[in-house]
């Protein structure tokens, strides 16, 4: 019981990060469930399938509160969802032996993403306002006149493959994928790519669902592990899209990261047969190395904000 009640938990959290960041939920639901004993595969099935009901509840929120972008959801959305049946299916017939070494590869990588990502936001944001005075999409949808024939939504389309790929082969990867990208881009509101990042992903969880129960078959499945995740995500996804105007994410975000760093590199080592005092050590270093960083965050930020309220006043 108490261990179904940390799988709620621990959905609730990913939840949390994920529709707060517009990534983080597979990532660290895989990472958690590889930690527990799930293999590969089973993992990544069990989070596609509770990302069904979390990721519908978070679009929804999002489309409610005028986050997200209908245009761009439909485009991403369904070579994702192609993208995530390839995945589910290639990931179900790859041994075991093989598997393991390569989801946590792809999951310290995407680590690396989400750490990069918040660490680089500020130099994003502060961008020359002339960049975004030519957007590609208006938030609604709408193309400018001037930029219709130079229209670049085509690159939408191998984002979404790559991105549904990636997700359902490797555990996690939508958000950080798709997210990042959109963000860089710089042509929607940071709220807009969250959101739409968010309803999209429940394209992607129908298809990687569907690949996954036809590869594996619903017998292996374990439906109370889906149960609970699915319904610490629920509670944690309308919180999630009021949060996503609230607060600066740079912190949080570099966290999440440094915490995806830290799982998956320790059973990256041990799978390879590195000394367990090395681990030791790496685990050290990454540790320190992520406390320090978020905590300069976060003091820079209360600068910041301290010197706005001054100028402001």
């Amino acid at each position: 019981m108490l261990f179904l009640l940390g799988i709620a938990t621990a959905g609730f959290l990913a939840q949390l990060i994920d529709g707060s960041l517009g990534m983080g939920y597979g990532v660290s639901s895989t990472t958690l469930l590889l930690a527990v004993g799930l293999t590969p595969a089973l993992a990544s099935a069990s989070v596609h399938l509770a990302e069904i009901g979390t990721s519908g509840v978070a679009g929804a929120s999002h489309w409610r509160l005028g986050n997200v972008n209908m245009r761009i959801l439909i485009l991403l959305g369904i070579p994702g969802g192609v993208g995530a049946f390839v995945g589910a299916v290639v990931l179900s017939n790859l041994s075991l032996d093989a598997a393991r070494p390569w989801v946590s590869v792809v999951l310290l990588l995407l680590g690396g993403v989400i750490l990069f990502r918040f660490l680089h936001a500020r130099r994003t944001r502060r961008a020359p306002a002339a960049l975004h005075d030519r957007p590609l999409l208006a938030d609604d949808g709408s193309e400018p006149a001037q930029k219709k024939r130079r229209s670049r939504t085509w690159m939408l389309t191998p984002l979404g493959l790559a991105g549904g790929f990636l997700d359902a082969s490797g555990g996690g990867g939508w958000g950080p994928t798709t997210t990042s990208t959109l963000l860089a881009a710089g042509r929607l509101k940071p709220r807009t790519v969250i959101g739409t990042v968010s309803g999209s992903e429940f394209i992607v969880s129908i298809a990687a669902s569907i690949g996954f129960l036809l590869s594996l078959g619903s017998e292996i499945i374990r439906w109370d592990i889906v149960a609970m995740m699915l319904i610490g995500g629920s509670i944690a996804a309308p919180v999630s899209a009021w949060l996503v105007r609230k607060f600066d994410d740079r912190a949080l975000g570099t966290a999440v990261g440094a915490l995806i760093i830290l799982l998956n590199i320790d059973r990256l080592l041990l799978l390879f047969g590195v000394d367990p005092g090395i681990v030791t050590v790496v685990r050290f270093v990454v540790v320190a190395l992520a406390g320090l960083i978020v905590v300069a965050l976060i003091l820079r930020g209360r600068t910041a904000k301290a010197s706005t309220d001054i100028g402001l006043g």
